[in-house]
């Protein structure tokens, strides 16, 4: 590789590779430039949508070390950078593959593993993490109120208990009660 040119390319799409939590191969055969441009608009600002060169891809994910690009590096590849949140991405491609079948989602990479299509299609059916977050929280306050209604049960069992028992030697007129002591004034 002695072209700067392509050493340069190179080290800009590994410093991509290392700035993203998530990437996304697709092929984008068949697609004109506005497609492409409504493509990176829906990605929205966490995910950078870019044409790459499959051999200098292919470099640069190895120098980062991710391998499993290697197979699916073929024909005409573009991959979607992810800096935020990788469902979001992938609903977004998902959901323009839908509505444009000329483009494929190949495979990707999150947290360290590699992914294929089909769990990339998985991610997308998730719900987002703000809506993810949200439940989890209201399944905590669940808890939380079946935590305090498990404590207030025994208690109130023994309020009323209690309650019984003064009823019953109020009934008895105080049998077996110490008597109540005048005051001495």
């Amino acid at each position: 590789m002695a072209n700067p040119e392509k050493a340069a390319a190179v080290k800009e799409l590994t410093e991509r590779f290392r700035g993203s939590n998530a990437a996304v191969l697709t092929e984008y055969r068949g697609l004109t430039v506005a497609q492409l441009k409504d493509l990176r608009r829906s990605l929205g600002v966490n995910a950078q949508y870019a044409v790459v060169k499959n051999t200098l891809t292919k470099i640069a994910a190895n120098e980062v070390g991710i391998s499993e690009f290697d197979a699916d590096l073929q024909g005409p590849t573009a991959v979607a950078f992810v800096t935020g949140d990788p469902v979001e991405a992938a609903k977004s491609l998902r959901d323009f593959a839908k509505e444009n079948p000329a483009l494929v989602i190949k495979g990707g990479y999150l947290d360290g593993k590699g992914l294929t299509a089909d769990e990339i299609k998985k991610l997308a059916d998730l719900e987002s993490r703000e809506v993810l977050l949200s439940k989890l929280a209201g399944a905590m306050k669940a808890k939380q109120s079946q935590a305090a209604a498990l404590f207030q049960a025994p208690l109130s069992k023994f309020i009323r208990t209690a309650e019984a028992l003064r009823a019953k030697q109020d009934e008895q007129g105080g049998a077996g009660s110490p008597a109540p002591e005048a005051d001495a004034e």
